[in-house]
């Protein structure tokens, strides 16, 4: 059980990870800086890992559509980086500022990266709930 769990940790830290900096690197190209580079930090693993957490509920939420599925990880996101955000705030070390985005709360959340939530959330359910080769149905 530990050990799945700690693989878990590390699959969805790793994920998380490459997620970032391959956002990161893309938005580059509004500054129209073509080195693409990404960036993250040592803090965003374990938040990024913290996502094994939501194993049970991928399971719990196998056979509703993918809808509500990617709507319910990403208010589970929301409220991870919000107390994440949080807690690494009050310490001045929170590596992300969203102040600048008139969507967001208490500088930690931006509701308009709930497309990105939703999306990291299905696939990080994907990385941890993988379907069987003998089982025809798509998830």
């Amino acid at each position: 059980m530990m050990k799945t769990l700690f693989k878990n940790f590390m699959k969805c830290g790793i994920l998380g990870w490459c997620l970032e900096i391959t956002f990161t690197a893309l938005h580059s190209l509004q500054k129209r800086e073509l080195r693409l580079m990404g960036q993250t930090s040592l803090w965003m693993f374990p938040i990024y890992g913290s996502a094994c957490l939501l194993e049970p509920l991928f399971k719990k939420l196998k056979n509703t559509p993918f809808q509500i599925r990617g709507s319910v990880y990403a208010l589970c996101i929301f409220a991870g980086e919000y107390l994440s955000g949080r807690f690494l705030d009050q310490r001045a070390l929170c590596p992300w500022n969203y102040e600048r985005s008139r969507w967001h709360i208490r500088k930690v959340v931006r509701l308009d990266y709930f497309p990105n939530w939703f999306l990291a959330g299905l696939l990080f359910e994907r990385l941890l709930s993988p379907t069987d080769p003998h089982n025809k149905e798509a998830v």
